[in-house]
């Protein structure tokens, strides 16, 4: 049942039109001017209007008009007495479904009211249709842009404003234009959808437009086909991955925060307390055994610093008698003492502006301890031999692996120095207590060597891993380097093995796995060598210096494909 409303100035005609469609089983109203329909037309939603062409002092074409203005757009059919009259077609141009001469017959009322409700039906179902594609287009967080066969703009969503600088007034002009000053170039790849007739793909691209706005985008473009499956233009979309990209990096950088390796909850910690040291001026005190890193930590400090820029001075405090670490950390001037035959420069000299490192700053004696409480207390000192002060500023960070603080409890170091050390302490936890950084700085060995030997060593073997698991590394990430480096010395093939670890590990490798080179190596490293060799099995065994019968084993034990 439709809602139908009749305007006409004769009553007869209303009467008729209201019997005649009322016995379809639809609902009629009925208004006998312009004005009266207008206020009807306000009040209620009409599927279908029959309106005189001429309606007193205004006509059906007024009336045409104020329907295009209602949201929910019924069918107009014009009713003339003069089929012929130009106003008519006019109706029809401007609009209205369609017109029928008066005087009306029963059939042709029906006939023309049931094609104009169907009309009306397809017309509502391709408007929500548009309007839930117009959704979906303002919804879509990526850029949409279409454009014809000569790359003329068709359409743009509002996404595209945010990410390419493109609104609606680019539509219906040439998209060469739109962003001359864009270096991606999306204008060559839609060239090429247009001329190949197929679809591209850019990856993480960088993006630049007016100048400076820099964006990481991926671009997807495809050829447009209309209904009858015929090419009529193409359609790029444009992913901002800036967010993406940028959170990637700072999560790369989170594993590797200036050369220190490692994800785990600690070394976050150390990551975060770097950040927050970085530009002011504090004194620092790292700790930890010996091999966990300490020297990077103090270059970390140093290099995400305000003193970047500016000289970071290292001394080994134990490697030095006490003399002669004087005479490096203050200088000396000729003559001092023997042997001293020209003045030289001591390092917290050199480090002026920058930083100096002290390490191994548990082992210098009472009295370099004194002098050097002065230098943190004053930042002045005298060389060996000179009376006269010199002022420097000097960032100090000293590492220990040693206990401070039970040495002061002993009586072996000053207490007013420690605590001028100890302003910030940094402790670098031992390897054991962050085995689930091994596999990243496995790979970091891994590829530091392979430049190093000039050697394309893939990965460790599961075996391998399992054994730097379970072992509790005394010597911390300096022994695994060194064991990384004799794997390499004695490896031949793309994979570490058992058997190419230093001796100290024997205990832990027991005698099958030692002759048995198809449990050492793990499913994803199989698939990956399947991966490079194109899928072939004797070319995948040779890589990992494997029997190829071991090669098909694996793929039927896991189930490994690799198409």
């Amino acid at each position: 049942m439709a809602r139908i409303l009749i305007v006409d100035d004769e009553e007869s005609i209303r009467y008729t039109f209201e019997n005649f469609l009322a016995e379809e089983g639809h609902e009629i109203d009925t208004a006998s001017d312009f004005d009266m329909a207008i206020e009807k037309m306000s009040r209620n939603d009409y599927d279908l209007i029959f309106a005189d062409i001429i309606l007193g002092g205004k006509t059906g074409i007024d009336l045409l008009q104020e329907v295009k203005q209602h949201k929910k757009r019924p069918a107009v059919v014009m009713v003339t007495g003069y089929p012929n009259i130009e106003t008519a077609s006019d109706a029809v141009r401007l609009g209205a479904f369609d017109y029928i001469p008066k005087p009306v017959r029963h059939d042709a009322l029906i006939h023309i009211a049931t094609l104009a409700l169907q009309h009306k039906t397809l017309q509502d179902k391709a408007e929500q249709y548009r309007s839930n594609l117009e959704a979906i287009f303002r919804s879509v967080k990526d850029a949409i842009i279409t454009v014809d066969k000569d790359l003329n703009v068709l359409e743009i969503n509002e996404a595209a404003k945010k990410i390419c600088g493109l609104g609606r007034d680019s539509i219906g002009k040439p998209f060469a234009y739109q962003r001359p000053d864009c270096r991606i170039k999306c204008l060559d790849v839609l060239q090429k959808t247009i001329s190949g007739h197929m679809g591209f793909e850019i990856s993480r691209a960088e993006c630049v437009h007016n100048g400076h706005l820099r964006k990481i985008v991926t671009l997807n473009t495809s050829p447009l086909l209309d209904s009858h499956n015929l090419f009529s233009g193409a359609v790029i979309v444009i992913r901002d991955e800036t967010q993406i990209n940028n959170l990637e990096r700072d999560l790369k950088q989170r594993r590797q925060h200036l050369n220190i390796i490692g994800k785990n909850e600690h070394m976050q910690k150390i990551y975060s307390l770097i950040e927050d040291l970085s530009d002011i001026q504090t004194t620092v005190l790292i700790t930890g055994e010996s091999g966990t890193g300490k020297e990077l930590v103090a270059d970390a400090i140093h290099y995400s610093g305000d003193r970047r820029d500016r000289p970071i001075i290292k001394v080994n405090c134990s490697a030095l008698t006490e003399s002669l670490l004087e005479s490096e950390l203050f200088g000396h001037v000729k003559g001092a003492f023997t042997g001293a035959d020209k003045n030289k420069v001591g390092r917290f000299q050199k480090a002026d502006t920058g930083t100096i490192f002290l390490d191994e700053i548990g082992d210098i004696t009472p009295r370099m301890q004194l002098k050097l409480l002065r230098v943190l207390q004053e930042r002045v000192f005298e060389p060996v031999g000179d009376s006269t002060p010199i002022k420097v500023d000097v960032r100090v960070i000293a590492a220990t692996n040693q206990d401070l603080a039970e040495k002061v409890r002993k009586g072996e170091f000053r207490d007013d120095l420690y605590y001028r050390l100890n302003v910030v302490e940094i402790h670098v936890p031992p390897l054991r207590d962050r085995k689930d950084d091994i596999p990243l700085l496995t790979d970091h060995f891994l590829n530091r060597f392979n430049s190093k030997f000039n050697k394309d060593i893939k990965a460790i073997s599961d075996g391998v891993l399992k054994i730097f698991l379970a072992y509790d590394w005394p010597g911390n990430i300096r022994e695994l380097e060194h064991a990384m480096e004799h794997a390499f010395v004695l490896c031949k093939s793309t994979i570490i093995a058992q058997e190419h670890l230093p001796g100290n590990f024997s205990n832990y490798i027991s005698d099958q796995t030692v002759h048995s080179k198809s449990t050492e190596v793990d499913p994803h490293t199989v698939r990956n060598a399947l991966i490079q060799s194109g899928g072939n099995k004797a070319k995948a065994a040779r890589l990992l210096g494997i029997n190829v019968r071991t090669i098909f084993r694996k793929i039927e034990k896991y189930n490994i494909n690799v198409e």
